[in-house]
């Protein structure tokens, strides 16, 4: 199991959540590397995604109505967390960056999504 580091980022945009649902979502969100691996076979709709863009994979972990991207530590001993995004804010980097679908090639094509996971990697870490 990877030890989970959050940012000030993202631990701010989990803070938002009411508790029950950052108990929900912390409790589901257990990350092992056997998640990972093949995950380039999963279906769409799997809990775990991958994006990548110029050799860098970044992951994304679907949890109820939250969506979780992270990258896994050079280390390979934690993931950082750079962005905890709840539907409602989704839906609306969705709508501004007018991407039409929640898909993550969609995501891997969009100067705006790497922009926001970019601010997330420069955050300090909590």
């Amino acid at each position: 199991m990877f030890q989970v580091i959050f940012n000030e980022i993202s631990a701010a945009e989990i803070s938002q959540l009411s508790t029950l649902e950052q108990l929900e979502v912390l409790s589901e969100f257990q990350v092992r590397p056997e998640d990972l691996e093949g995950i380039e076979d999963h279906p769409a709709d799997a809990p775990f995604g991958e994006i990548q863009r110029d050799g860098k994979s970044l992951y994304r972990y679907r949890a109820s109505d939250v969506r979780i991207y992270f990258e896994v530590s050079d280390d390979h001993q934690s993931v950082i967390v750079h962005r905890v995004l709840s539907k409602n804010t989704f839906q609306d980097f969705l709508y501004r960056a007018n991407l039409p679908v929640e898909d993550d090639e969609e995501l891997a094509g969009s100067k705006q999504f790497w922009e926001l996971i970019e601010e997330g990697e420069r955050a300090r870490r909590v």
